[in-house]
């Protein structure tokens, strides 16, 4: 054998042991990471159509075309799932005085189960960008993509999923309506001006015993570089839950969105899903130092900055909670 190729041959020699040792080393840190589901794979990508499909009826300002074209195609997907659902509302005011037809949409898998989870979201959209750096932006309407249709887009998943698969326990959804109508620096007691689709939930749950193991709601769950730490009401009201959840994340991969950081005292939806004797969490885009989501209440809240790396991890988690239930 000559010396060139004895060299050569030496060279692909030390090439494959280093390939192999890679390959080798790869596949035991893959082994080492995986961890077992016992919920369905959670697809991204059916998340992200979901919200694209709400975006594209515009704007789901209340009172507006695209909100009830919007309305119409949720409790038509949710029923083609296989759910029960109903709308529930009444002719409600806001903090402008303007009068509108609330909307919840509420859908139930198997609802003969008597452990049940709650998890929702709010479907409706805010009427002004008033977070916008740019003044005349503050009075347009906006897309709405993540803070709102992020929230369903997951849910939609969820359902779909859960139609094929069923956990061991009953899981209602709600859809809010008449979330994001509020008042900028809203000062009155408990920020009543918000929220009021989850207000009107909370007093019929109460007067119909409504109950339910717990609940999750999710709201901004689509944005890049998303981080979600642990507000002071779901510490407080459902601690338990807060722990089992961000556990749950951390130990199948998303520890860099589920971080155990505490926050303050964020009155979302789930304060009102609290008031109702549901111990629930909130899954919020918030953190006390860079305030919510970069784009909320902006014209950029829109299709292009959803990130299907930020609903895999939240749609994941949130699945294996769920059917981790006995």
């Amino acid at each position: 054998m000559n010396k060139k190729l004895l060299f050569l041959c030496l060279i692909l020699l030390i090439g494959f042991q280093a390939c192999k040792n890679k390959s080798s080393q790869t596949t035991e840190n893959d082994t080492d990471a995986v961890v077992k589901l016992v919920s369905p794979d959670f697809n991204a990508d059916s998340a992200y159509a979901y919200v694209k499909a709400q975006v594209d009826f515009g704007p789901r300002i209340p009172g507006t075309i695209a909100h009830q074209k919007c309305a119409d195609y949720l409790v038509s997907k949710l029923k083609s799932f296989g759910a029960e659902v109903k709308i529930q509302g009444e002719k409600t005011q806001t903090y402008d005085g303007k009068t509108f037809q609330l909307k919840n949409i509420l859908a139930s898998f198997n609802p003969e189960i008597k452990t049940r989870v709650l998890i929702s979201a709010h479907w409706d959209a805010r009427p002004f960008s008033d977070q916008d750096a740019d003044p005349a932006n503050q009075t347009k309407a906006f897309d709405a993509a993540n803070d709102g249709g992020s929230g369903v887009g997951v849910i939609l998943e969820m359902a779909r999923q859960i139609q094929q698969k069923a956990p061991n326990v009953g899981i209602d959804f709600v859809l809010w309506d008449l979330e994001d109508y509020g008042k900028s620096n809203d000062e009155t007691p408990e920020e009543t001006t918000w929220c009021l689709g989850s207000q009107f939930w909370a007093k019929n749950a109460i007067a119909t015993r409504y109950k339910a193991a717990y609940g999750i709601n999710l709201d901004m769950v689509g944005g890049g570089n998303a981080q979600f730490t642990q507000d002071e009401i779901s510490r407080q009201s459902a601690p338990e839950v807060v722990n089992r959840v961000w556990d749950i994340g951390n130990e199948i991969g998303y520890s860099s969105y589920f971080v155990r950081i505490p926050s303050g005292n964020v009155v979302d939806d789930h304060f009102w899903m609290n008031k109702a004797g549901v111990p629930s969490i909130d899954i919020l885009h918030y953190n006390d130092n860079s305030g919510f989501y970069i784009n909320w209440h902006t014209q950029l809240d829109n299709l292009a900055n959803i990130d299907k790396n930020t609903l895999k991890a939240v749609g994941q988690t949130v699945l294996e909670t769920i059917y981790r239930e006995k």
